[in-house]
């Protein structure tokens, strides 16, 4: 397989956790956001909306958008286990990982930022508020999730989660892992997110996610 994705993109990070967690080898492919790597004729005719990641599979097929390429690599190489199998704890998954990718990243991502700046004409100190603010918005709502699915879980007789839900990694920690690094990078407070801060350290205790993250990668430097 090749990945075609950019070293700070978090949902580029997302999909190169989910990899590494189930052992599946993949071409890195690096395509520079910044530089505008991913409007050049040869990446944009293959990718609808011209954006990272885009996974090509074995078979040549393109899959795009991180959440749908991590479900296919669900699908594919079910084991490791990304999603619980009991329906109710997997939609509970699936609800903490669109918390971060439908709701937290779609308002601080590059596009977004540059067009505030200029378009908009947000000065740099305007823009890394706005990053700011619904950075730590949508972490507080996901801290109060995380808190909720506690009771729930205590409710069934289930121990307290180490990761997001559970004591494996699942969809929800590839998410969110990405968005912490991105935050930490902006400098955004964390203080009083004490469940966010414990899935996000025992994360990064696991080798795939430390392989995945962003000075990993070859491209790091670029």
């Amino acid at each position: 397989m090749q990945l075609h994705n950019y070293f700070r993109s978090s949902a580029s990070f997302r999909v190169r956790i989910a990899l590494h967690l189930k052992g599946l080898p993949y071409d890195y492919v690096p395509v520079h956001l910044v530089k505008g790597e991913h409007q050049a004729p040869a990446f944009a005719s293959r990718i609808g909306d011209a954006l990272v990641p885009a996974l090509v599979t074995d078979g040549g097929d393109v899959l795009t958008q991180s959440l749908a390429i991590i479900e296919y690599l669900e699908d594919t190489h079910p084991t490791p286990a990304l999603l619980p199998a009991d329906p109710l704890a997997r939609a509970r998954v699936r609800a903490l990982a669109q918390m971060v990718a439908c709701e937290i990243h779609p308002l601080n991502n590059l596009r977004v930022l540059k067009y505030l700046v200029r378009e908009l004409g947000a000065s740099e100190d305007a823009k890394t508020a706005w990053y700011r603010h619904w950075v730590r918005h949508g972490l507080e709502a996901f801290e109060r999730q995380l808190a909720l699915n506690e009771h729930v879980r205590a409710a069934q007789g289930l121990p307290a989660s180490d990761y997001c839900w559970g004591d494996t990694p699942t969809l929800a920690d590839c998410c969110l892992v990405p968005q912490i690094f991105n935050a930490q990078r902006f400098a955004v407070p964390l203080e009083g997110l004490a469940r966010v801060q414990a899935a996000f350290d025992h994360a990064m205790a696991h080798p795939a996610f430390e392989a995945a993250q962003p000075s990993a990668c070859p491209d790091c430097d670029a």
